[in-house]
């Protein structure tokens, strides 16, 4: 089959791999309709998460049709039976899955012992996302293996199309976790740090929620548009100061709630600051850049929340860890417990409250896949969310 293969930092290759096999009872082989580079799937084009190794297959948002499973799956899938599925790996019976906290499943890492040294404990496996995530390989590709597929998978109405139902599997369930976690409040003015695709999908979640009103920072022309349409007040952080906009849209009082939907690659506009963490990090002296966690935890308002969808992989430096205390802010992290949520996404996609569609600005086959990553990344033709066809 033809996939999309890691073989270095930036340089994904469209390949010839072998086809997966069911390995356990539990696995199913889904032939992949559509799948998505995802923002996070740059910190491994760029090789910023450790982990990855010449020949991973990329990619963790996908669907497709199931054509071949083990026993073990015991009906909770049929052949022909079209389903998007999670990146978060479940065996939905550990102490994990039972609670809920589906990305920290105790079972489906098999590198769980590289985690553990890693983060003290395991989380959850990943589809295409490196070996300290159990080395899975991912769904930029024909065909993929699914472990534990009784539990990991959404079935999804066969009135939606794929692209309004694709973004099941990560972006949309990231979104509104990241809202949903920062407790939004009718009187809540929200800001969104990002306007990429889960700040996108972030913003949404909160207009859905009822903040009062919605604040998206970013940079990018093409992606503060698309963030006034979904109903946020845009700010450019190259041409104003996020602090003195967000003191006035909140009578100086600083927005309740913030949401980091950048991770580990932020930039600061501020030279001196970007300057700092580009040397600390070719030093090997901070893997992750915080200049949008340095910037929240300054202008949150006391007593506030700060949630963290966007991801980080390793150490950050410069965390003003008073600020943080003495204002007596909550931080709410996590990968997404996509299962969580996708029953009540998936109703809301159904009765049309939103179309997580609108977020796609390029559609290509998966040949096209490499060149995608560099246009994406580089934010290049109006770029927010690439969709392949294999």
């Amino acid at each position: 089959m033809r996939a999309l293969v890691w073989h270095g930092t930036q340089d994904i290759r469209c390949d010839t791999v072998p086809d997966p096999k069911i390995e356990d009872e539990r696995d199913a082989i889904i032939k992949v309709t559509a799948c998505a580079i995802c923002g996070s799937d740059l910190h491994l084009y760029d090789h910023f998460m450790p982990g990855m190794e010449k020949g991973d297959v990329m990619g963790h948002e996908f669907m497709g049709e199931v054509v071949e499973m083990g026993k073990g799956v015991n009906g909770a899938l049929r052949k022909g039976e079209r389903v998007v599925v999670p990146f978060t790996i479940i065996c939905g019976e550990c102490d994990q899955c039972k609670r809920g906290y589906f990305s920290v499943c105790e079972r489906s890492n098999r590198n769980k012992h590289i985690a553990d040294k890693a983060f003290g404990h395991t989380t959850a496996g990943l589809f295409g996302y490196t070996h300290l995530t159990g080395g899975y390989q991912g769904g930029q590709a024909e065909y993929v293996r699914v472990p534990f597929a009784d539990k990991t998978h959404i079935k999804v109405p066969e009135n939606l199309s794929d692209e309004q139902v694709l973004f099941l599997g990560d972006i949309f369930p990231t979104g509104w976790q990241a809202a949903v976690q920062a407790d939004i409040q009718p009187t809540d003015t929200v800001a969104v740090w990002g306007a990429g695709p889960v700040g996108q999908m972030t913003l949404r979640s909160a207009v859905l929620l009822g903040a009062k009103q919605v604040v998206c920072i970013d940079s990018v022309p093409e992606r503060l548009e698309m963030a006034r349409a979904g109903g946020a007040i845009t700010l450019d952080n190259a041409q104003e100061s996020v602090i003195e906009r967000l003191n006035e849209l909140t009578d100086g009082k600083g927005p309740e709630k913030c949401i980091d939907a950048v991770g580990m690659e932020a930039h600061s506009p501020r030279a001196l600051e970007h300057a700092y963490d580009r040397l600390k990090q070719a030093v090997m002296l901070e893997s992750d850049r915080a200049a949008v966690l340095r910037e929240m935890i300054y202008v949150c308002r006391p007593a506030g929340i700060i949630s963290i969808p966007g991801v980080y992989g390793g150490l950050v430096d410069k965390v003003p860890m008073g600020a943080l205390m003495n204002k007596g802010l909550t931080i709410r992290t996590g990968q997404t417990h996509v299962n969580r949520w996708t029953d009540d996404l998936v109703k809301r996609i159904d009765e049309g409250q939103i179309d997580p569609s609108f977020v796609i600005t390029h559609r290509v086959g998966l040949e096209q896949g490499p060149e995608m990553y560099k246009t994406f990344r580089d934010k290049k033709d109006n770029c927010i969310k690439v969709v392949l066809r294999p």
